[in-house]
């Protein structure tokens, strides 16, 4: 296990570097392999919250000895900051705004719409979740941009504005009032009507044009913005037709009920939209800077790195920060679903929106502004509607054309039967207006989203970060899980359990000597020898000319004398094991422990074993991906028999003796007749997650876990790989159900419409009333209960 093989992974991606201090991730694949000395690397320290890797030397075992995989990162500064999750940048200038008044998706297509139709927009794009709108120019078009949006009836905030960064609030109030307004008015116009019919018919009309006039003047700017079937012109149109064949009463109760409707899907969407709110409101406007000694309190955007700030006992991190304290607890429940508070050490680092839970503490800043924990969550959330589930996809497209359909089936039902069967105009013009409302497609297309963004929000209170829709979708698909074994399925923390000396040597000149090559390595294994050698109160004397022999061991001189630390298979060219050591070796590896033999002037003096332990819910979590049908495989380097007794504990497949590109090639057999999620560490095993239909990365959330994977959990629990599988048979689920309460009622309402059975207020709640319930439907996920035992 001392094999150290330096090996650069088939990366997901690699590190660009910048002329500032920052650098970016991009998304190609690097694969260079070499070997070299341990003091070879600078000692940058990537933050990465995994027990196997503290700094850029990430590492996987092998059975014959430890591969040290080093994510090289040839860059200009040692934080890695997330790439830029907002859509490509088709023009020299992007300009940002935070939208308000939009309800659903629909009205986000409106938006983009209005704002493409300002001469000079490359791109406009609205993040929903965020509620965000980007926009591509050559020029300064930001004046003509806000008046496009503010005429589509829609409002524009500054990002940077106080009002931008709060969430918005519903007022229930202004918004109700004229559905109220309305509602008195229909019972005073049904009393007019009961004591003079042809007075309680003027009472209606006047009724229906209250009613009607905010709903065709939004009509008309959507039209000019250039949205012209927009439910707000089909209504105006049913509304007035209805009132030229005297359905006056009808004519009123359509407006009534389409105000509910609205109101009931803007409540809605606004809890579809409670998660992401909740987390920017996680973060505080204003921090305490120390300075000089002195305490004062700035805006949280004038934090730079470097920077001393204090947290009050009950307040929130107003960005990522190191503890300067010798330690303190934190609630950290907002960010990974995990309840009980954290206690952190000193330079540990600590997420924003996390809670000081007892004391005072004293904090640097590590994190540029916009690039701390939760604007990296919102940050994903936002790039979740640029990787959309084929589902979504497919019903956006077909809403362009059900629409447009619709209208024209409307116009041949009113036209056809009255020129060429002689029926009545009236009786026909009423049934086309009934269909006309009928295809508003506005449930139909917020059935899906509605459900995605629940699902991500409801994921990331879980602790889980899921990278959109299409990565949500194929979650519910995956049948095989394969998991890397350390630091995924073990804690990555091996100790020494044995150390067995020769008979003309003693335990401690072996544990010396092994230590003494090991000594500056950040392997698991190698510091597991240098601990117990520490522990132990021995001197460590470190080896002159250590060189890592790529695929054997690591070699040395002590005293002049040749180490070689070095797994027992590869042994064969140096010198052979006698058969009792072969039984020594033999019998340690089948109880799950990795060994090594340490040699000095090519005479073994003894053998040192260690075993890594497993996670606290490793049992539990592959009992419940049992429960579910998925079947689980161990991919490890590690040596078969230690592999097998490790398994044999969690009750799983494995895959042993594995490199890098070994577990590459085991992901693609697997995944040529299963749906496999691949769980790693999130740099280390990133070819074998790219090869998979899936993968997840095992971590704090930190940047190059997030990059890497798919999904990460950030809670660091391996139960949290079933529960973000159920909630996306859940959201599927839910989709489905969507998508058939949107289809089903229209399509049961376009034919009793087309009989005479139903009339227009009918088609509204068919409209409206589909679209209030697919997002409440969706709105469950929010809340959905997932099966586990402990969380």
């Amino acid at each position: 296990m001392t094999k150290h093989a330096h090996q650069h992974d088939n990366h997901k991606h690699t590190e660009a570097c910048c002329s500032s201090s920052q650098c970016v991730s991009n998304n190609k694949n690097t694969n260079s392999m070499h070997s070299h000395t341990n003091d070879d690397h600078p000692q940058t320290k990537i933050d990465k919250g995994d027990p196997e890797s503290e700094d850029e030397h990430h590492h996987s075992h092998n059975h014959e000895g430890h591969h040290h995989d080093h994510g090289e990162h040839d860059c200009c500064d040692s934080n890695i900051e997330i790439v830029n999750t907002e859509p490509e940048k088709l023009a020299q200038q992007r300009f940002s705004w935070k939208v308000q008044g939009m309800d659903c998706p629909s009205c986000a297509k409106k938006v983009e719409t209005a704002a493409l139709k300002v001469p000079g927009v490359k791109q406009a794009k609205v993040l929903f979740a965020t509620e965000k709108l980007v926009v591509d120019a050559d020029s300064d078009l930001r004046a003509e941009v806000i008046t496009a949006i503010n005429s589509a009836g829609y409002s524009l905030f500054d990002l940077s504005s106080p009002d931008a960064q709060k969430p918005e609030k519903q007022n229930w109030l202004k918004e109700s009032s004229l559905v109220f307004i309305l509602a008195i008015l229909m019972a005073i116009s049904w009393g007019v009507e009961f004591i003079d019919p042809q007075a309680g018919r003027v009472a209606f009309i006047a009724t229906t044009l209250i009613g009607l006039f905010p709903i065709v003047k939004k009509s008309l700017k959507l039209i000019r913005s250039g949205t012209p079937f927009a439910i707000e012109t089909l209504m105006s149109v049913a509304a007035i037709g209805a009132l030229f064949i005297n359905a006056t009463e009808e004519a009123a109760m359509v407006i009534l009920l389409f105000m509910i409707g609205e109101m009931l899907e803007s409540y809605a969407a606004g809890r579809a939209r409670r998660g992401v709110s909740a987390l920017m409101a996680l973060v505080p406007e204003e921090a305490t800077l120390i300075r000089n000694g002195q305490k004062q309190t700035v805006s949280v955007s004038q934090l730079r790195p470097g920077d001393i700030i204090e947290i009050a006992p009950g307040a929130r991190l107003p960005t990522d920060a190191e503890l300067i304290n010798d330690f303190a607890s934190f609630d950290e429940s907002a960010l990974t679903g995990e309840s009980v508070p954290v206690e952190r050490l000193q330079g540990e680092k600590v997420a924003a929106g996390c809670l000081s839970v007892d004391r005072s503490v004293q904090m640097k800043v590590v994190s540029e502004q916009g690039q701390n924990a939760i604007d990296r969550i919102l940050q994903l959330i936002e790039e979740a509607e640029e990787r959309r589930a084929p589902i979504e996809r497919f019903i956006d497209r077909f809403s362009r054309y059900y629409t447009p359909f619709i209208m024209l089936f409307a116009a041949l039902v009113i036209i056809v039967p009255p020129l060429l069967f002689a029926q009545s105009w009236d009786t026909w013009i009423y049934r086309g207006l009934t269909l006309l409302l009928i295809g508003c497609p506005c449930a139909l297309v917020i059935s899906t989203p509605a459900a995605i963004t629940s699902a991500l929000a409801a994921a990331t209170k879980r602790g889980a970060l899921i990278k959109g829709g299409a990565a949500l979708e194929q979650l519910g698909t995956v049948n095989t899980v394969a998991l890397d074994k350390t630091g995924t399925l073990t804690e990555g923390k091996p100790q020494v359990t044995d150390i067995i000396a020769e008979t003309e040597f003693n335990e401690k000149e072996v544990l010396a000597v092994a230590a003494s090559a090991e000594v500056g390595s950040h392997h698991p294994l190698a510091k597991a020898i240098v601990n117990k050698a520490q522990e132990n109160g021995l001197v460590i004397v470190e080896a002159q000319d250590r060189k890592a022999l790529a695929g054997k061991g690591i070699e040395g001189y002590l005293n002049q004398q040749h180490i070689l630390v070095s797994a027992p298979s590869q042994l064969t060219e140096v010198i052979a094991l006698s058969s009792q050591w072969q039984q020594q070796v033999a019998r340690l590896e089948n109880e799950g422990k990795t060994v090594v033999v340490v040699l000095r002037d090519r005479q073994l003096i003894g053998v040192i074993a260690m075993q890594d332990t497993l996670r606290s819910d490793a049992i539990e979590s592959m009992k419940l991906l049992k429960s579910m049908n998925i079947n689980a495989v161990m991919l490890t380097g590690d040596n078969p028999r230690a592999a097998a007794a490790i398994a044999q504990q969690l009750g799983m497949d494995f895959r042993a003796g594995l490199l890098p590109e070994d577990k590459v090639t085991s992901v693609m057999e697997i995944s040529k007749t299963h749906n496999t999620m691949m769980v790693g560490d999130g740099i280390n095993d990133a070819p074998a997650m790219k090869a998979a239909t899936i993968g997840v990365a095992m971590g704090s959330g930190t940047d190059v876990a997030l990059e890497t994977a798919d999904a990460a959990l950030t809670h660091n629990r391996l139960t949290g790989l079933p529960e973000i599988i159920q909630l996306s048979r859940a959201t599927r689920k839910i989709i489905r159900e969507n998508i058939t309460i949107a289809l089903g009622l229209k399509a049961v309402f376009l034919v009793t419409s087309l009989l005479g059975i139903t009339g227009l207020w009918v088609a509204v709640l068919a409209d409206s009333g589909a679209t209030a319930l697919v997002t409440a439907n969706a709105v469950r996920l929010l809340s959905v209960k997932l099966k586990s035992s402990s969380h």
